[in-house]
């Protein structure tokens, strides 16, 4: 767990390294290598994670500093059932009924860590038309992206993503429907690949709404036109739209072979890493591959080091959806496939590999990481050879997209950055970048069907809907839920909305009240909100919270967790 220390403007020290470099590759290359310094520095310096982030299109640019936590423990958490309740036809929309919580404690040399600073526990909640406030960390939005980049995403990325989700989805329920075991192996995979295919539909959706595109359109034949007609402006940022149309007419033509190109594995992902590791740490720091730059590596170790099981079964599932999908989508005389497979069919290779690899055994991946190239040469493992075959292939996709695509693009996106605070100022907030923020609204319903949606949700509600669809999956209740129903003030809230601009990321947000408690957590949106990435609208795009009374009703009624409730509230 990253606890956000401190953060810095770096913006100055970032861009200034590019100066008086024409080329746009080595201006990138440059660039690349004094973020890595800054990160480096950062971490030897204070021994804390550090990250450098852009924002606005890089316009700015901020070191974010986090103590890291590794000593995390589980106290609590409902059946899954509990926590999504309606399944995949209720995700993404409201109103909800659904437990979807769960509660840590965190270690620090040993015992509980004490903290000066917390939230404290609101036992009412939140209430219709009360102000509150969201701090979490959104993953990414594209408000600020161009009308071409936003065909771009149209044209070649949702539909693409959507083919490939749903064909995963269908492997992975076909292999659920054999037996228990497998369903119990992936049924939280089929959630996440189900949640994906909502969001990726949802943003198409978007896409494809004459109204979203209109406003979008406006927004930038506004923007433009202000930059054209100042002279300055126009010498400095015109062209930058031209620029990012070029770099996505090129990037078009290695989309699909991207999208495609995997093979889903967790022992290849490993395997890969492993040896690009070993690669990597031999160069100077800031010519190294993201993902290995000295401020990364101990977060690289700790995932490549975990001992969380990979099971044989599904990786093959996975390793097999991936690879036929590829051979129909990009030939069986792809390069990669044709270095990755070797002449074998599929199925001939995956059972292979996987059977053969050593690398669920953690004491296998630290001898060859400690080993270094030597060690990762010789090694036999299938998977590390498969590895080492297509590691040529990776790493030209990876030289091309920074040097014919995002060489051109950053610098393209920091004029239009630029351009904005020129323009606007800061009046709109940049996109989300997974960094920390705080978001505010108020508790209301919205319009939906017809009707309207209400503010919250209660236990009344829970049990009113699974007896509408007669108790039966996704709608049933936990035997807890079914045992408990007289226990339960009926009455209280469970989940209820709020007006707070959120994103993919946020799910597990506190939502705090303007006394500085603790009201609900946040665990997703509305269906409306989906199109979020690229626009907000206050009237329909809802934040879909946990209520802080519903919690402590359930810990207490249902899971007989009443010590637990009393700490929470600070009773004892």
């Amino acid at each position: 767990m990253n606890v956000l220390a401190d953060l810095q403007d770096v913006t100055a020290r970032v861009q200034g390294a590019t100066k008086g470099i024409a080329d746009e590759t080595k201006a990138l290359k440059a660039q690349d290598a004094e973020i890595a310094a800054i990160e480096k520095e950062s971490k030897d310096k204070t021994g804390l994670r550090s990250d450098v982030v852009s924002f606005y299109q890089g316009g700015e640019y901020w070191l974010y500093q986090y103590k890291r936590y590794t000593d995390v423990r589980l106290v609590f958490a409902p059946e899954q059932q509990a926590a999504f309740f309606g399944g995949d036809p209720d995700n993404f929309t409201y109103p909800r009924y659904d437990l979807d919580m769960a509660l840590f404690r965190v270690y620090e040399n040993g015992k509980p860590l004490h903290t000066d600073n917390y939230l404290n526990w609101s036992a009412k909640g939140a209430a219709p038309g009360e102000l509150i406030f969201i701090s979490g960390h959104p993953g990414s939005t594209q408000r600020d992206d161009t009308m071409d980049q936003l065909l771009f995403e149209h044209n070649s990325i949702e539909p693409a993503y959507i083919e490939y989700l749903s064909r995963r989805i269908a492997a992975a329920q076909a292999f659920a429907a054999q037996s228990r075991e497998q369903a119990r192996l992936v049924s939280t995979m089929i959630l996440t690949l189900q949640n994906s295919l909502k969001v990726y539909q949802g943003r198409y959706d978007a896409l494809n709404d004459k109204g979203i595109m209109a406003k979008k359109q406006a927004e930038e034949s506004d923007f433009r036109a202000r930059v054209a007609a100042n002279p300055e402006w126009k010498k400095a940022y015109g062209g930058a739209w031209e620029t990012i149309s070029a770099v996505d007419e090129k990037a078009a033509s290695r989309q699909k072979a991207m999208i495609f190109r995997r093979t889903d594995s967790r022992f290849f992902a490993i395997a890969r890493q492993i040896v690009q590791y070993v690669t990597e740490v031999k160069k100077p720091d800031g010519e190294r591959l993201d993902g290995y730059h000295d401020a990364q590596l101990e977060s690289l170790k700790f995932q490549l080091l975990s001992p969380a099981p990979i099971y044989l079964s599904t990786e093959k599932l996975y390793m097999t959806t991936a690879l036929n999908l590829a051979a129909e989508k990009l030939g069986k005389n792809d390069e990669y496939l044709v270095k990755l497979l070797q002449g074998s069919d599929v199925n001939t290779f995956v059972n292979s590999v996987v059977d053969g690899t050593k690398l669920s055994d953690v004491a296998v991946r630290k001898a060859l990481l400690d080993g270094g190239e030597a060690a990762v040469a010789a090694s036999t493992d299938p998977m590390i050879a498969a590895a080492r075959r297509t590691d040529a292939l990776a790493r030209e996709y990876r030289r091309w997209e920074h040097d014919e695509i995002e060489s051109a693009l950053i610098p393209a996106g920091e004029k239009l950055g630029k351009a904005r605070f020129a323009v606007y100022g800061k009046d709109a907030y940049p996109d989300a970048t997974f960094t920390l923020r705080l978001s505010y609204g108020t508790v209301d319903g919205f319009p939906y069907n017809g009707t309207i949606a209400p503010p919250f949700t209660t236990f009344y509600g829970l049990y009113d809907r699974a007896a509408s669809f007669s108790n039966q999956p996704p709608f049933d209740l936990t035997p807890k839920e079914a045992a408990g129903r007289d226990k339960l003030d009926l009455a209280t809230p469970l989940n209820f909305v709020s007006t707070g601009d959120i994103i993919g990321g946020n799910s597990g947000s506190p939502v705090v009240n303007k006394d500085g408690e603790l009201v609900g957590l946040i665990f997703d949106g509305n269906i409306e909100s989906l199109a979020g990435d690229f626009v907000y609208d206050g009237s329909k795009n809802r934040a879909v919270a946990v209520h802080s009374a519903g919690m402590i009703e359930a810990l207490r009624k249902l899971y007989g967790a009443g010590a637990l409730a009393d700490e929470l509230e600070g009773k004892k």
